[in-house]
């Protein structure tokens, strides 16, 4: 009996993990194509090993819209996760609307899943993982592209310059 059910469990977890990774190659196929602005990071932490670690300029507009809406610092006890929405420009890049109150989107506007973590605003990773001596190919890295899926949650795709043009090893180019 013990036999069967480890079985079936094997099975149960075996079909979440297929479905999840499923979900994650939809989003990379059909997903909204979004860009968000990267914002300072501490230069400390900008490239250690084989990821660049990143933050992005909106979550400063949300942080402030958070701290008005609370009249205080952003504490973690206060604070939790939620929508922004974001118009986004003909390039595709989000700019900052207002936090979600749940009302009608306007034409070029989209939710997007937030969290916060210790006290930090952060849109799906905090990291970008590359090859390792790969970490000079993203050092004019002014963008992360992401692919937003019905549910407004982003998934970062790749890492873009100034011009919005793809950074990394040239066979990854599109």
């Amino acid at each position: 009996m013990a036999r069967v059910i480890a079985i079936i469990a094997l099975i149960f977890i075996l079909g979440a993990v297929n479905g999840s990774i499923w979900q994650k190659e939809q989003q990379l196929a059909n997903g909204r194509i979004v860009y968000l602005e990267l914002a300072p990071v501490d230069p400390r932490s900008l490239m250690q090993g084989d990821y660049m670690a990143l933050r992005f300029a909106i979550g400063n507009s949300i942080s402030s819209a958070l701290r008005e809406q609370l009249n205080s610092l952003i504490q973690p006890d206060k604070v939790s996760d939620g929508y922004v929405i974001v118009k986004l420009d003909d390039s595709r890049v989000a700019g900052f609307q207002r936090l979600d109150t749940g009302d009608p989107l306007a034409a070029n506007e989209i939710r997007l899943y937030y969290r916060v973590r210790n006290s930090k605003v952060k849109f799906a990773t905090n990291a970008f993982f590359f090859q390792e001596g790969d970490a000079n190919l993203y050092n004019d890295a002014r963008y992360g592209q992401f692919r937003v899926n019905d549910k407004g949650e982003p998934l970062l795709v790749a890492m873009f310059d100034k011009d919005l043009s793809k950074l990394g090893p040239e066979q990854d180019k599109d």
